[in-house]
């Protein structure tokens, strides 16, 4: 090969202390996505606030879009509202009231009377309290005697309560309340499963207790206090806390153990038969009470599944008056408390709204009852991380290889399934799994990924563009940019299309211009020729001289090189043929070309020296199409083929011309010119232009030389005009062999190729 022409260089390389430091900096970058990955499952796993609000947020929104189904329950509601305020007067109330309410409610047949209101000092309207503030003397002594005689509301309630199935409350304190570090007298009986359950529960210093005298009498006794999440809004309810590290139960509990005539509470907690909680942080799993076992939190606290609406209360003033149905109470757990303002105690629920306390303990004593339980599995924390790095990974290993459309597609089905997976499970299972960190958590992988290969590609697609900007047209230098990895540097051996094209008769040409312009004359020569390769997805080699080489299928993948090469040999000379036009409008020589063009395997890459190497190919491939080349003016034609290009490119109109033997080959391979794209293939006059030609070879083969003759001059007159030099060629050697015939081991081949 001939020098490389001015302009066409080899890319820079860069030192190798720049290639480590390179090398170390990429290193780094590709840690940085997963190391953020990570970082993301390591918050997770600590579980910030701002995590659990985010993940509570969405349990949130799905019990507002399906909130539990509204089905009359044994659950009402006798209501301290303002009507009964205005008619029985302001709160307090004297205790003998409250004994009526209790009394009224145990004669229509309530199951259990739970007064969810801190009874914790005696009534200020006690007969004791009137016979302190009475003044000494005589005579008051008979109205003294009269005040003593009466009885004391606090035990008229006492007895009430006593009469019937009954639950009060005492008040839970962090510090030691009034009562000192003594914990709550247990009404019930307390089993445990499996680990002890008291250090995984909720716990408080102290208690402010009921009356003595209610909680002697009463059935039940238990913790008032309702405990909402960090943000306020009550999602759990405990059954059971600690006061003073002793498990006492919530007033919740206490009414369903009431109404069931139960005596004892059962509490399952971790390695109870089996049960393991996910992770190894152990826990409460649920608590048994009567015939009722409730899934829980390790925590021992119950989602409440609120409803959109409850049944309708009962106000207190029309309980006292008679004017309530008995049967709306009978066999029902009846909450005496308030909705009325400044005694309702409200909080915010799941649903976006404002709640009373006892309305709030009617949706968690529902939800209880009609076993439609809310469950965070103890395996979801386990399972959520664990899915959020497996598919992290995941990207991080597709996204460089599948892009990042693809990527992201696969990130939106998983983001997509894991929410709808999410939603039916909450819809049909009552399961709470989070897929709002999962989906975070796949965001920021997918988007550090997503950056560090835009980055990455982007350093590619710089560095390609400058190698190969000088070999390759523009559509395949952004081709190699947007897949660098179809770019294999050094060399490899592969299958090529491999074209030289020469000026014919260049040397005398050459003698009649002045080298400035001769140097001109080439440019224009080269330019539109050059395009035209390039147009097809070819690669420039080097310019030696006149001549031009190229090749296809490398730096990258072109499918169906040999037709594009064969496509690029036609556009090449059109772009000869418009400049032809131009130098005779000049009154200069015209130009004409002859092309080889050859399929096969060739070693191709940067090949030189340590000092200085191009990007070229090697082989046998390479010196047969430029034997093709050189060849091309002896067979009289502008293009010459080998017949592995036609094989490779069959629906061409390409034309055999002879049979030849290859210098360093011992088979003979057929050679052809082309003449057209595949629309003149498919015409009629090439049609019958192939089945002459055929006819004539296997004359000539046959040694029927007047036969070949004949059909000669019939293929001389058809008016293929670019055959004419190769008839007239071909008959002069037909007529050569008539006179002076070959010997008998004459095979038909030519070997007239050399090197």
């Amino acid at each position: 090969m001939a020098t490389i022409a001015p302009g066409i260089r080899s890319p820079p390389r860069l030192s190798p202390m720049t290639n480590r430091l390179h090398t170390l900096t990429s290193n780094w970058t590709r840690l940085i996505p997963f190391l953020l990955l990570l970082l993301a499952l390591a918050i997770r796993a600590y579980e910030p606030a701002l995590v659990t609000q985010l993940r509570l947020a969405i349990f949130d929104q799905y019990q507002s879009i399906k909130p539990r189904e509204f089905t009359p329950l044994p659950v009402r509601i006798v209501d301290i509202d303002e009507e009964s305020l205005k008619r029985l007067g302001q709160w307090p109330w004297p205790r003998d009231i409250l004994a009526q309410v209790v009394s009224r409610a145990a004669q229509a047949g309530a199951a259990v009377v739970v007064l969810d209101v801190l009874l914790a000092e005696p009534d200020r309207l006690s007969p004791s309290n009137w016979l302190r503030l009475l003044p000494t003397g005589s005579e008051y002594e008979q109205l003294r005697k009269a005040l003593a005689a009466q009885p004391s509301p606090d035990q008229v309630l006492a007895d009430s309560l006593g009469s019937a199935d009954a639950v009060v409350g005492f008040a839970l304190t962090a510090k030691a309340g009034t009562s000192g570090p003594r914990p709550p007298a247990l009404k019930g009986g307390y089993a445990e499963a499996g680990d002890p359950s008291g250090p995984f529960m909720l716990a408080f210093g102290g208690h402010v207790p009921a009356l003595a005298a209610l909680q002697a009498t009463a059935g039940g006794y238990g913790a008032l206090s309702l405990v909402p999440d960090a943000d306020g809004v009550v999602r759990r309810a405990p059954l059971f806390v600690t006061v003073a590290d002793q498990v006492v139960p919530s007033i919740d509990a206490e009414a369903l153990r009431v109404a069931q005539g139960a005596s004892t509470y059962v509490v399952k907690s971790t390695n109870a038969s089996g049960e393991a909680s996910w992770g190894g942080a152990g826990g409460v799993v649920s608590a048994r009470i009567g015939a009722l076992t409730v899934p829980t939190d390790r925590h021992g606290r119950v989602w409440i599944r609120y409803a959109a609406e409850l049944a309708t209360p009962v106000p207190v003033w029309q309980l006292l008056n008679g004017n309530v149905d008995p049967a709306s109470l009978a066999g029902h757990i009846v909450l005496l408390g308030s909705t009325a303002a400044g005694l309702a105690r409200p909080q915010p629920t799941p649903l976006g709204t404002m709640a009373s306390a006892i309305q709030i303990r009617a949706q968690l004593l529902e939800t209880l009852i009609s076993e439609d339980f809310l469950k965070r599995p103890d395996w979801a924390n386990g399972a959520e991380i664990l899915l959020a790095l497996m598919l992290g990974l995941a990207l991080l290993w597709l996204l460089p290889k599948w892009g990042p459309l693809w990527c992201a597609l696969i990130a939106l089905a998983a983001v997509g399934s894991a929410i709808g997976g999410s939603w039916l499970a909450f819809a049909h299972q009552g399961l709470l799994l989070d897929p709002a960190y999962f989906s975070f958590v796949i965001l920021v992988v997918y988007l550090a990924q997503s950056l560090k290969v835009y980055f990455s590609s982007e350093s590619e697609r710089r560095y390609v563009r400058s190698a190969f900007s000088r070999y390759l047209s523009p559509a395949l230098v952004e081709d190699l940019a947007r897949d660098p990895a179809r770019l294999r540097l050094g060399g490899e051996t592969r299958d090529l299309s491999i074209m030289f094209c020469d000026i014919r008769g260049f040397t005398k040409i050459s003698e009649r211009y002045s080298p400035q312009d001769l140097t001109r004359l080439i440019n224009r020569f080269l330019t539109p020729l050059t395009q035209a390769i390039l147009d097809r997805k070819g690669t420039i080699d080097k310019y030696m001289g006149d001549c031009i080489m190229a090749f296809w299928n490398a730096p990258i993948t072109v499918p169906g090189h040999a037709r594009e090469a064969c496509h690029a040999a036609l556009a090449m000379l059109e772009a000869l043929a418009a400049l032809n036009r131009e130098l005779s409008a000049e009154d200069a020589d015209n130009l004409r070309i002859g092309i080889g063009i050859n399929t096969g395997s060739a070693l191709v890459g940067n090949l030189g020296s340590e000092q200085r190497f191009d990007y070229s190919v090697l082989g046998d491939a390479v010196n047969l199409a430029s034997r093709l080349e050189g060849q091309s003016k002896t067979y009289g034609v502008d293009v010459l083929l080998n017949e592995n290009v036609v094989d490779s490119a069959p629906a061409m109109a390409t034309l055999e011309l002879d049979l030849v033997q290859v210098v360093g080959k011992s088979e003979p391979a057929r050679i052809f010119t082309l003449l057209g794209n595949e629309t003149l293939a498919a015409s009629a006059a090439f049609q019958t232009l192939r089945a002459d030609q055929a006819r004539m070879l296997g004359a000539y083969r046959a040694r029927e030389w007047d036969m070949a003759c004949q059909v000669l001059d019939q293929l001389r007159q058809s008016g293929w005009d670019a055959l004419d030099g190769y008839f007239t060629m071909f008959r002069e050697r037909v007529q050569t062999f008539k006179v002076s015939p070959p010997g008998s081991d004459w095979d038909g081949v030519e070997r007239r190729l050399s090197k």
